[in-house]
C-alpha cells in the first residue's frame, strides 16, 4: 500500500483547525508534517499508524507527531450512522514556538514529543473529550485557542496510554521519498507569485515532467497542478485575513491572472467566496 505525502493548510491567524470528516472504506495511508489529533465520533475499522496495524471504534483517541504515516480505514457501515472523527491539525513548529516555552506547558511539550510513535488514550468515558472537540470545530479566536489548552490539560490526566508503532520503525525507501516531496513544496512556495513551471519542478528531482507527474500523484494523490492551486488559495486566504488589500490585488498576488479563476478555486477548496471569507476576521 503506497503512502500518499499531504501538506494541511492550517488558516492563518489560527495555530489549530479542527474539522469533523467522514472515514472512507477506501482510505489510504498518508503522512504530514503536522501533528494530528483523531477522535472517532462513530463506526469502526482498521486503523493503521506507521507499522501499527489494530482496530478502532467509537471513542478512539490517537495522537500523531509529524510524518508518521497513518490511515483509519472505514470498514462498518451502519444505516444512519456513517462513520466520522474529528480531527485536528496544528503546526510542527509549536512546540518551538515562545508560548510554549513556558514552564507550565513542559508537559504538553513532553506529550507531544512522545507522540512521534503515535499515542493512543484509553479512556473511560469519553463524553468530556468529545464535546470539547465538538465545540473546538464551531469556535473561533482567543476560546478557540483555550478550548485546545483545556484539550492538552485533558489528555495529560489520561493515565493509560499506548505507543502504538515502533520508533524504528521509518524505512529509508519512505524517508527518500518524504524528503524528494518536501523538496517540490518548498519549491512551490518559494515561486509561487513568480510563477511556477512544470518543467522547473521536475528539475528540482532530475524528473522529466511526464515521470514527475506521475510521481507526485501517486506520492501526494493530487496533480502537481491541483496541489499549485492549494497553495495559491493558501497564500491568498493569509492576506484576506491579515491585510485590508482588495481582492483583486489579492488574486494578482497569490498567483492568480484571472479574478474568475481565483473565486471559483477559492470557493471550492475554502467553502466560501474570498469576500466571505474575510468577513469572518471583521
Amino acid at each position: 500500500m503506497e503512502f500518499i505525502f499531504e501538506k494541511i493548510f492550517v488558516p492563518n491567524k489560527h495555530s489549530f483547525i479542527s474539522r469533523k470528516l467522514p472515514l472512507a472504506s477506501n482510505a489510504r495511508i498518508h503522512s504530514h508534517r503536522n501533528f494530528e489529533l483523531n477522535f472517532i465520533t462513530s463506526g469502526s475499522g482498521r486503523r493503521i499508524v506507521g507499522d501499527n496495524i489494530s482496530g478502532f471504534e467509537k471513542g478512539d483517541l490517537v495522537l500523531l507527531g509529524p510524518n508518521l504515516p497513518h490511515c483509519w480505514e472505514a470498514l462498518d457501515f451502519e444505516k444512519g450512522n456513517d462513520p466520522f472523527c474529528i480531527v485536528t491539525h496544528f503546526s510542527e513548529d509549536i512546540i518551538n514556538s515562545d508560548f510554549f516555552k513556558m514552564p507550565e506547558l513542559e508537559q504538553v511539550v513532553d506529550l507531544l514529543k512522545q507522540s512521534n510513535t503515535g499515542l493512543r488514550f484509553k479512556l473511560n468515558n469519553d463524553s468530556h473529550i468529545r464535546q470539547s472537540l465538538e465545540k473546538m470545530t464551531q469556535l473561533e479566536g482567543l476560546e478557540y485557542y483555550i478550548e485546545m489548552l483545556k484539550i492538552f490539560n485533558f489528555l495529560l490526566q489520561v493515565d493509560e496510554r499506548e505507543n502504538l508503532s515502533n520508533p524504528n520503525n521509518s524505512s529509508a525507501v519512505f524517508s527518500k521519498n518524504l524528503d524528494k516531496i518536501n523538496k517540490v513544496y518548498e519549491y512551490v512556495f518559494q515561486n509561487i507569485q513568480e510563477g511556477v513551471k512544470l518543467e522547473e519542478a521536475a528539475a528540482v528531482l532530475n524528473m522529466a515532467p511526464s515521470s514527475f507527474c506521475r510521481y507526485f500523484k501517486k506520492k501526494t494523490d493530487l496533480t502537481f497542478m491541483e496541489y499549485v492551486k492549494s497553495v495559491r488559495v493558501g497564500i491568498a486566504a493569509k492576506l484576506l485575513a491579515e491585510t485590508d488589500k482588495q481582492i483583486t490585488q489579492i488574486c494578482f498576488e497569490s498567483g492568480y491572472n484571472n479574478l474568475a479563476n481565483f473565486n471559483h478555486y477559492f470557493k471550492h477548496i475554502m467553502g466560501k467566496t474570498p469576500s466571505d471569507y474575510r468577513k469572518t476576521f471583521r
